[in-house]
């Protein structure tokens, strides 16, 4: 297509929100790409200025058109030596998401597009769906917090959710690699910032909403309000996805146009029959509307109960057989840094990687532990710098509680002074550890931290190093250094282990 073509689709889809598209002939040049990084400006691009928090997009303008952008779409008007046609419009971020579609040609009109969104729940719930989508012998693509896959390839995540024109782009190959389906986590800021407006979505999953990300949006309403915009874009068909056990899931299935609800504790369309447990996994039935699931999964502890019901809800709502439900649920054996068992059978103690980076998932993880450990429960975890500072002394409060050992370390301490975030998560710890419910020890260097934890437990302890999960890098002072709760793990149970043997 044309850039004339292309820039017409934003007098379609924003409507009184686009200046009328100039007559100018230097638009009717074959279209290579919508960007909005001027570094990767081409001959015959688009380049949307988007307003950002450090600068305003449209200063880089000059070296997008250096670069040979053929138009530029701002929300400021142009600059009087503009050496291209300039488009003003009233959301560049709107623009940018539509112009991505358009050129990209619609993929998610060619497939099944689930969208999963919500604090915590949403890797596991992405990799549930799409196991069972490949069950039922439909490719299906992933984005999401671990990894994009798409078709045979794998490509490490750089963000939950990335920009428009990579969610895109990604979309448009999964179709060329033959999927029919798309899974995908929809984070707060995403759906704040418009990254996935332009997406025709099959169907959208809430999972719950608990304290995260108020250093960007600030108070829960407003972060509610982001994740509540997957429902007010998804189609009226479309089904929504629903925890009513969460109090906001309760208020937005009364909200939705067409819930499908799922819960634990109280009635819903998706219900579990009773619960077996263990470290090798779980066992229930779903209860749905289209029939009863036989769920064994290898997943473990009430929170993948709640996981299995939001994917299982889902792809039934959407047709796919209850066997292939079944199957697909028998075939994940788990996902990378969520409740991860890193030690072995030759190992006298258990050892536990997980991404729970909150309060609440902090306790969902705990809780889930805690009957799992037949001896002491030790809690490794940190907090991030340069994000909510608010949860951490929460944080302290729920790991002290739980735990009867916590050693509280750097977990990516950015530009903060990794003391100081250890002493607010202490704020929290200590009033419970003198209540006598658990021993304090607070080691900076993650590294020496876990390994102090595998050193001091006993048999059959249960340790969690939670807080990075998959992850592989620590951001220390501007610096990403390589850093693998699981490599480092496992290399301190070796230690263990050959100590013990030369013992």
């Amino acid at each position: 297509m044309t850039v004339r073509e292309l820039l017409r689709a934003l007098t379609r889809v924003m409507p009184g929100g686009t200046a009328a598209i100039p007559a100018d002939a230097a638009l009717d040049v074959p279209c290579t790409g919508v960007v909005y990084d001027s570094r990767t400006a081409t001959r015959g691009s688009v380049f949307v200025a988007l307003p950002g928090q450090k600068a305003d997009g449209a200063l880089f303008a000059p070296q997008a058109v250096a670069a040979g952008a053929a138009a530029v779409v701002s929300e400021r008007a142009a600059a009087s030596d503009s050496r291209v046609p300039w488009i003003v419009v009233a959301n560049a971020r709107l623009a940018l998401a539509h112009l991505a579609a358009e050129f990209f040609g619609h993929p998610s009109e060619q497939m099944k597009v689930v969208g999963i969104t919500g604090t915590n729940g949403k890797t596991t719930t992405s990799y549930i769906t799409q196991a069972i989508f490949e069950a039922a012998g439909t490719r299906c693509g992933l984005m999401g917090t671990v990894t994009y896959r798409i078709g045979d390839r794998e490509i490490p995540a750089t963000r939950t959710t990335p920009e428009a024109p990579e969610v895109q782009g990604f979309m448009r190959q999964m179709v060329d690699a033959g999927c029919g389906a798309c899974v995908m986590e929809v984070s707060s800021h995403a759906l704040a910032m418009h990254r996935v407006d332009g997406i025709r979505f099959a169907a959208g999953v809430f999972t719950n909403l608990t304290r995260d990300h108020l250093d960007f949006h600030h108070d829960m309403e407003t972060y509610f309000a982001a994740k509540r915009r997957l429902f007010e874009i998804l189609p009226d068909n479309a089904p929504a996805v629903v925890n009513v056990d969460d109090p906001r899931g309760l208020s937005l299935a009364e909200f939705v146009r067409r819930p499908v609800t799922y819960a634990i504790n109280r009635e819903a369309d998706v219900t579990p029959g009773p619960l077996t447990f263990g470290l090798d996994g779980s066992t229930f039935d779903a209860r749905m509307p289209q029939g009863v699931a036989r769920v064994t999964s290898k997943l473990v502890g009430k929170p993948n109960v709640y996981n299995v019901l939001a994917a299982a809800g889902t792809t039934a709502a959407l047709g796919v057989p209850i066997a292939a439900i079944e199957r697909g649920l028998r075939s994940l054996t788990g996902v990378p840094g969520r409740f991860e068992v890193v030690s072995s059978d030759s190992d006298d103690i258990t050892v536990v990687v997980d991404y729970a980076h909150t309060d609440d998932a902090l306790r969902n993880l705990l809780e889930t532990a805690r009957p799992l450990a037949p001896q002491q429960l030790i809690t490794v975890f940190g907090a991030g710098g340069d994000r909510d500072r608010t949860k951490r002394p929460l944080m302290g409060m729920v790991a002290a509680r739980l735990s009867d050992v916590v050693v509280i370390t750097s977990d990516n301490p950015r530009s903060e002074d990794p003391t100081r975030i250890i002493d607010e998560v202490k704020l929290g710890a200590e009033p419970e550890a003198r209540q006598g419910r658990a021993d304090i020890v607070a080691i900076v260097d993650r590294r020496e931290a876990i390994q102090h934890a595998i050193d001091l437990a006993s048999a059959e302890d249960l340790v969690l190093v939670a807080g990075k999960g998959h992850e592989k890098y620590q951001e220390i002072g501007g610096r990403v250094t390589p850093f693998d709760d699981v490599a480092v793990a496992r290399a301190a149970l070796e230690a263990r282990r050959e100590k013990s043997r030369v013992g």
